[in-house]
């Protein structure tokens, strides 16, 4: 078993209402003279009303392929990343140095050192500590970051990780690209990131290792308890590879966005939940808190039918797509986080689910 400590979100300080942002995508991305209709309508349709940028609206314009947006995602997830990080562990209790390992997650940018290299020279993480960086998963991969952090914990109980999850989808943005994909990834997507501090169960007795903190075992145990990581599931399908991902030109990530996603998430996920939660001896029923992914308004539609799931089990996820839009990795820890604070009853069963690229699922099963 592994816990989760603390979980921490960070935004960028440009916040749009979701009508500045269709009036900035038509005069970069329509051809002139162009009927803004199904833009409008696939904006009023994604059910989001703010989001927060990377950059002004006004400078989008003015970014010249993939060098000067991905240098701008360099220096935006390094601040943010930061900022997640540093919120994370104060919030858990602990400090840089007691972390060992650090996994990072985007498919929004690239680096090289990456991401994490660069926050941990920053922040101060030992000179020992471990890096694991992550590119490809897409929306999965803050359920898979939990998923594939607790399998290290369960190797190594007595240790402290962090996952760190940094997407800035506006810095994808493909300029006089008018397609319905372009127009969809436009209207849904925002910039974010989140951190995730979990610990296994020697640090969590208080026996852990000292973490070269000075402070020994006791030191490192986390001031709460947040969930427990119970189990995790990962389910790849075949024959989807063309659903969800990235077309990489010299213009930077052309996003692939098939409108079949909601008919697979009908066609696999009922079966994969209740199976898992079989394996666990339980039930749909018996879940107090579904963590998922905000996807989207069809694919949360899709869920909720899938599931069979009652008035309301979405609620928080439908609020962050409000609030923020769809952060990719981010966005399903942005949802944890939140669901954090409503308190679900201790001892029961949470599960959290999030789809990507693939096409798959991950499914986490938690103990609140």
């Amino acid at each position: 078993m592994s816990r989760i400590a603390a979980v921490r979100g960070a935004l960028p300080p440009y916040r749009y209402s979701q009508g500045e942002i269709a009036d900035a995508f038509a005069r970069m991305c329509l051809p002139e003279g162009a009927s803004r209709g199904l833009l409008d309508r696939l904006y009023a349709g994604a059910k989001v009303g703010h989001r927060h940028l990377s950059l002004p609206l006004d400078r989008y314009d003015k970014l010249d392929g993939l060098g000067a947006a991905n240098d701008a995602f360099i220096e935006t997830a390094v601040e943010l990343g930061a900022e997640a990080v540093c919120g994370a562990l104060e919030e858990a209790g602990l400090t840089p140095r007691d972390v060992d390992m650090i996994m990072f997650t985007s498919v929004t940018g690239i680096a090289a050192p990456s991401i994490e290299a660069r926050v941990a020279g920053r922040i101060g993480l030992r000179p020992d500590v471990k890096r694991i960086p992550v590119f490809g998963l897409g929306c999965v991969a803050g359920a898979a970051g939990i998923a594939r952090v607790h399998d290290y914990l369960r190797g190594w109980p007595d240790q402290v990780a962090v996952l760190l999850s940094v997407e800035l989808c506006s810095l994808t943005l493909q300029r006089e690209d008018s397609s319905v994909a372009n127009m969809v990834a436009g209207a849904l997507f925002g910039d974010g990131a989140a951190a995730v501090v979990l610990c296994g169960d020697e640090v969590l007795r208080g026996d852990g290792g000292d973490g070269d903190n000075g402070d020994g075992g006791d030191g490192r145990r986390p001031d709460g308890a947040g969930p427990a990581v119970l189990a995790t599931r990962s389910h790849l399908y075949p024959g989807s590879e063309g659903v969800m991902g990235w077309d990489v030109g010299d213009t930077g990530f052309r996003v692939v966005l098939d409108a079949s996603v909601p008919d697979v998430v009908r066609t696999y996920l009922a079966d994969d939940v209740h199976g898992f939660l079989a394996d666990h001896g339980l039930t749909a029923e018996e879940v107090t808190a579904w963590v998922c992914h905000p996807g989207g308004p069809k694919v949360l539609e899709a869920v909720s039918e899938a599931l069979r799931l009652p008035p309301g089990a979405l609620d928080v996820t439908w609020r962050s797509l409000a609030e923020v839009g769809n952060l990719s990795s981010s966005s399903v820890l942005h949802v944890l986080r939140d669901t954090l604070a409503l308190r679900p009853p201790p001892g029961t069963p949470g599960l959290l689910i999030a789809m990507g690229p693939g096409f798959c699922s991950e499914l986490v099963l938690l103990r609140w």
